[in-house]
């Protein structure tokens, strides 16, 4: 029986605090609200050269960049199918029936997700960590699992097997 090694980064600056709300139940949309997050991120795979799975200071620099640019943000997603994103030069006009929205187009992210739920966040900054850990280090872990929590005890996870299992 081999091994299996999981490095795992979880601290408070791989957080964010942003605004969002979600629709839910079918039809409704909640308030607007925000949250003070935090991400954990677990890699698995096999020991390299220098005996570890992957380097605890790149992985954590790179979940920052990611946390970064989402911290102090409305999120926004733009693939819901009630809620309505529309861009325009200065400000995101949102609309849900007869709720109406501006935002500064500097204070949102516009996310081509399809909710800002946790499991979503979890999945689409886990999708650009898979890019950049690619990219930047040629790296593809066997296993990786993102968390996002949104407050103490109430989080989401997704995991990506490297058989194309998720």
């Amino acid at each position: 029986m081999q091994p299996s090694f999981t490095v795992r980064v979880t601290k408070d600056q791989l957080g964010f605090c942003s605004g969002h709300f979600i629709s839910y139940e079918g039809d409704r949309c909640e308030r607007l609200h925000g949250h003070n997050y935090r991400v954990a991120v677990e890699v698995e795979g096999p020991l390299d050269e220098n005996h570890y799975v992957f380097d605890f200071i790149a992985l954590k620099r790179h979940v920052k960049t990611l946390t970064d640019a989402i911290d102090h943000r409305m999120l926004l997603p733009t693939r819901n199918r009630l809620i309505r994103v529309e861009p325009g030069p200065r400000n995101v006009q949102v609309r849900y029936r007869d709720r109406e929205w501006s935002f500064p187009v500097g204070d949102c992210v516009l996310l081509e997700i399809e909710n800002t739920t946790a499991e979503l966040l979890a999945r689409y900054l886990g999708e650009r960590l898979q890019e950049i850990l690619l990219r930047e280090h040629a790296f593809r872990p066997l296993v990786m699992r993102v968390e996002v929590e949104e407050t103490p005890g109430q989080s989401a996870t997704v995991e990506w097997r490297l058989s194309g299992e998720a």
